[in-house]
């Protein structure tokens, strides 16, 4: 088994399908690095040679932030922007949509469940 990264790649898919399971290697980056060391892409993670794994594993730790550094970047990267104050920043904090969707119908992703509106006991007064 294939362990770059601190990430198990699965066993019988495709080598440039396994390196998209570590966090900051979507498809064309993994093409890229298979393409640099001139690996097959259709070739199944098991067949690869230890050779091989080290290359792969060589070329990513020197060339790309991955895995938990990028998530300490990214996440100190949204930090930064909370602490100056400006829009992004109120935006983070307050878990609404960043980059300008619409709030009064949508992005429930980022605001969670609905909570139901609260409603007042008793109707008209008699008298």
């Amino acid at each position: 088994m294939a362990r770059i990264a601190g990430v198990d790649l699965p066993r019988q898919k495709r080598i440039e399908i396994g390196l998209t399971y570590i966090y900051g290697i979507g498809r064309s980056t993994s093409r890229e690095i298979l393409d640099r060391l001139d690996i097959d892409q259709g070739v199944k993670t098991d067949d690869l040679s230890s050779d091989q794994i080290n290359d792969i594993r060589k070329a990513i730790d020197n060339d790309y932030k991955v895995e938990g550094e990028l998530r300490t970047e990214i996440s100190m990267n949204i930090k930064r922007l909370m602490d100056l104050g400006c829009y992004r920043g109120l935006r983070h904090r307050k878990s609404l949509p960043v980059n300008g969707q619409r709030t009064s119908t949508n992005a429930r992703t980022r605001k969670g469940p609905r909570r139901a509106a609260v409603k007042k006991k008793g109707g008209a007064k008699k008298k």
